[in-house]
């Protein structure tokens, strides 16, 4: 139980550096959860390959969402900002961890990927000054509907990945 809360607690703490910071030194904190998650509450061995994987479907399609202008960063880099794929990374944290409550079963998922995922893109878009030109409604349907699918996978992804 106590592991799960600080799991939680440092996600939230790397989720808000990461949205607040942007591509500055508070990226150090989110880093700084990324470690202590790695250290105490779980393994590098264990934990890394997870890690990684989400950071490249996080990646891409959050990347692909940027080109076709779901939404806009200030920055006009190909890819997702590195606050960005920080924040995929401490997803990746919670989903053996606090969040494994939700993967089964798989419409339990689905329902919090569509919720939580539009949810954390409309605060953090917020927050990070990120702009939906499509307008803020009708973007965060799409990343409902993205989430409700992508969020099962990354469950899976947790299992098939599991030590």
């Amino acid at each position: 139980m106590l592991e799960r809360l600080a799991n939680a607690v440092l996600f939230q703490l790397g989720w808000l550096a990461c949205v607040i910071g942007g591509n500055s030194l508070w990226l150090l904190l989110a880093l700084a959860a990324l470690v202590i998650h790695l250290r105490w509450i779980s393994s590098w061995a264990a934990e890394g390959r997870l890690m990684l994987s989400v950071v490249i479907v996080g990646t891409a399609v959050d990347s692909v969402l940027r080109y076709l202008d779901v939404f806009r960063f200030e920055d006009a880099a190909p890819l997702i900002p590195l606050w960005l794929m920080l924040l995929w990374a401490l997803l990746a944290t919670t989903l053996r961890h606090c969040l494994a409550w939700s993967a089964r079963p798989w419409w339990l998922a689905s329902a919090l990927g569509a919720v939580g995922g539009a949810l954390s893109y409309y605060g953090g878009g917020r927050l990070a000054g990120v702009h939906f030109p499509y307008g803020e409604v009708p973007t965060l349907m799409v990343i409902g509907v993205l989430w409700a699918g992508l969020f099962p996978l990354l469950h899976m992804m947790a299992r098939r990945l599991a030590p």
